[in-house]
């Protein structure tokens, strides 16, 4: 029988929060080699006492009562409904694929019913669920899908069938005490051993590593090991299998080295992709989807293992890693797509709801957390949900305010990183990090730059249509590695048509870009500037990208400085991924009657010609509109320079790649070069006014004043005539550091890493 939301708020207001009898005689003895220790269900994520004390403020905590109906309404739909739990078959995407992942979050969902509302239709649910599981698992195959490098069973890899087992062992540890001891055996013999078995001991190339996939493995092992209280199975969680190796040299589907370091299990999962401050080197998509794991094995080990204190481990690196998190967003929520990442996934995905509550609830109870759960609009039926419900319910949060932030990478963070510049509306994020194991790309030096949540120039992201099994089985693409990963496809230097490292991974993972310096202090000024010395032997590139902002500008700037050293003439090709509908030009273009690629390799067999042109003066200009913003490039040029329109698309039969444009900047035969541009937002066009307003650039001339070994200056002069000086220290960045350079028969004297004036 359905609670009435009002019966069930009656029960709680009178007092009526004793369980039914098996939940309230929750202490059962579980045993082990030595000793005998009481165990109380539920133990993992969802706590005993947490459950008294959500009864106690049921109807009195609108964001937690507001969800727990919607679940309720979610499963009572999938009850009427029926069970089915299909022989496997399907890619991501397909019927059989989204049913049982769709299985492991209704039982998750019906466990924890069960133990808020008290009914007992929901337990049985669950175990009806498991029992046909158990049924089909004892005899189940490897998947017949053939892709993976370890393949699973429910699913066509172990990361989904890993991901199967986190959701039910919670499940699990919700009707453990409806259960009777013969259900939990059967259960436990016949599909929760075996199955931690073969994601573990049966496909050590997938657990026995440090990757997203392994962390998955580590927690479904760990977590289903916590509530049957097999210590076997936790150890195996914690440190990986014991005594195994595997061939250093060996790749997974990515191209990644599946056990190159010999590290494995949780702990060298935090301690290995984590940096200090918190930074996941896969970046911000995969950090999101793999901090589910991290947090909730984190949490049920917090709950059953309190002595690890794993919310201590690595200087509490868990929960540093969920501000990181959060400002890895844009101004709408979205996570920066670095590395392979999918646009559009933001902190509204389920996994940072998770992400939020348990960082709330363990970590300091910051308020800006709260005003993220409340604009996420749920909260998780557990302890730390409560928690986020009654903090919003008393008023306590505040904004959560992202300012420009410096994020090192690798374990002890020393291996380059991201820095994400802000002021006002403006937003660049600025990558010269460690490769990015094996999602990483080779895009070092890179950048994209956004204006409030909406992108100005533009990261690809990954190619790929994840779970829309018509395209490719909702898989990685190989335009993924032909295109999105190369260099060409990324806001940075590519020369001689080659992409850094070769576009090879065993290259790429020995190196990292360094941070030369970060300034964030000044309100108007905030700079970026790191150094690449490997993408291409001979050649050093040193990257100075800033913000600024002028009072003789509407909004702040970019500018961006790349000097490029090396021991020998190269082609240099700079693209700028510019979103929107070209406005002008100060250079005359033709366009070919008809597209033809670019090239033939590393990306650039992907890319169209549209346009071509020379550059006609030391400044050249592109502007285009895009939802209702006019925007300015201004590039230094020589008239040597080739100017190049292009196309995302060519050589892409099956329409995989998204038609978006770049303008190109080609520089020929030159050794030793600068690339300096500033882009200006500003202005706007209302279609229904049919009115633009201030649709020109604000700049007149950009100028070189100065380049040498130790400094390089850079002249904005507007249109009415003002002139600014922006200067970068090229070596001594200290901010203690004196600097007196002379430019234009003009003293200038500072201390810190730049002058701006």
């Amino acid at each position: 029988m359905n609670f009435s939301w009002s019966k069930l708020f009656q029960f709680v207001l009178v007092g009526m929060v004793v369980m039914s009898c098996k939940k309230e005689n929750t202490s059962v003895v579980e045993h082990t080699t030595e000793t005998s220790t009481i165990q109380e269900h539920p133990k993992l994520i969802l706590t005993a006492q947490g459950v008294k004390d959500i009864r106690a403020q049921l109807g009195n905590i609108p964001i937690f009562d507001n969800t727990l109906k919607a679940v309720q309404e979610e499963i009572d739909a999938e009850i009427a409904l029926g069970i089915d739990t299909p022989i496997p078959v399907d890619y991501s995407g397909g019927y059989t694929h989204v049913r049982h992942k769709s299985n492991m979050i209704m039982m998750q969902k019906a466990g924890v019913l069960y133990q808020i509302l008290d009914d007992e239709k929901y337990a049985k649910y669950v175990k009806d669920m498991l029992m046909q599981y158990e049924a089909m698992y004892k005899t189940l195959p490897l998947h017949p899908k053939t892709r993976s490098y370890a393949r699973g069973k429910l699913f066509w890899q172990c990361l989904n069938d890993s991901n199967w087992l986190v959701y039910v062992s919670q499940a699990y540890d919700c009707i453990y005490n409806y259960l009777s001891e013969d259900e939990r055996n059967t259960l436990e013999n016949n599909l929760f051993k075996p199955f931690a078995d073969h994601i573990s001991i049966d496909s050590p190339q997938f657990y026995q590593r440090v990757h997203n996939h392994s962390t998955w493995g580590n927690a479904a092992v760990g977590m289903i090991g916590l509530v049957m209280n097999d210590e076997e199975l936790i150890d195996r969680a914690l440190y990986g299998i014991k005594d195994l190796k595997l061939d250093a040299n060996e790749k997974d589907d990515d191209g990644g080295f599946l056990n190159k370091d010999g590290k494995a299990g949780f702990l060298a999962n935090i301690e290995e992709p984590f940096s200090p401050d918190g930074y996941y080197n896969e970046g911000p998509y995969y950090q999101r989807y793999a901090m589910y794991p991290f947090l909730i094995f984190a949490e049920g080990l917090h709950n059953v293992k309190p002595e690890l204190k794993i919310f201590e481990y690595k200087e509490g690196v868990l929960l540093k890693s969920i501000n990181a998190l959060l400002n890895l967003s844009d101004a709408d929520g979205d996570f920066f797509p670095l590395n392979d990442g999918q646009k559009g996934m933001s902190y509204y995905n389920d996994a940072l709801v998770t992400a939020v509550d348990i960082s709330y609830h363990f970590g300091t109870q910051d308020p800006g957390l709260l005003s993220i759960a409340k604009e996420q609009g749920k909260v998780l039926l557990d302890d730390s949900g409560l928690a986020v419900a009654l903090g919003i319910k008393n008023g306590n949060e505040k904004p959560f305010n992202k300012k420009s932030i410096n994020l090192s990478d690798g374990p002890e963070g020393t291996q380059g990183g991201v820095a994400i510049l802000r002021n006002e509306d403006i937003e660049l994020v600025f990558k010269y990090a460690a490769q990015g194991s094996s999602h990483g790309h080779y895009d070092k030096l890179s950048y994209s730059l956004y204006e409030k949540g909406e992108e100005i120039l533009q990261d690809y992201g990954l190619a790929r249509f994840v779970n829309i099994e018509q395209k490719g089985g909702g898989n990685y693409l190989k335009e993924n590695k032909t295109w999105a990963k190369q260099t060409i496809a990324h806001n940075t230097v590519t020369q001689n048509e080659t992409s850094h490292f070769n576009g090879k991974y065993d290259i790429g993972s020995q190196h990292h870009s360094v941070l030369n310096y970060f300034s964030s202090e000044n309100e108007k000024v905030k700079v970026a500037s790191a150094k690449e010395v490997n993408a291409y032997p001979g050649t050093e590139m040193l990257r100075t990208m800033a913000i600024l902002k002028d009072e003789d500008f509407e909004k702040p700037y970019m500018l961006d400085i790349m000097k490029v050293t090396s021991d020998k003439a190269n082609q240099y090709d700079f693209p700028y991924y510019f979103l929107g509908q070209v406005v002008e030009t100060n250079f005359e273009y033709q366009t070919p009657k008809s597209l033809n690629p670019l090239g033939t390799k590393n990306g650039y067999q992907h890319l169209y010609v549209e346009g071509t042109a020379k550059a006609s003066s030391d400044n050249s200009k592109l502007s285009w509109l895009n939802k209702g913003k006019f925007y300015t490039l201004t590039s230094i040029t020589n008239a040597n320079d080739d100017l190049l329109f292009t196309r995302i698309g060519a050589n892409d039969p099956e329409f995989n790649l998204r038609r978006e444009a770049a303008f190109m900047l080609r520089r020929r035969n030159t050794t030793n070069t600068l690339f300096v541009s500033v882009i200006e937002s500003h202005g706007g066009y209302s279609p229904v006014s049919e009115s633009a307003v201030n649709s020109n650039s604000n700049i007149k001339t950009l100028k070189v004043e100065l380049d040498s070994e130790d400094y390089t200056a850079i002249s904005i002069t507007n249109v009415n005539g003002n002139t600014k000086l922006f200067i970068t220290a090229n070596t001594d960045t200290s901010k203690e550091a004196n600097h007196n350079i002379k430019i234009n028969d003009k003293n200038y004297e500072w201390s810190g890493s730049y002058y701006f004036k």
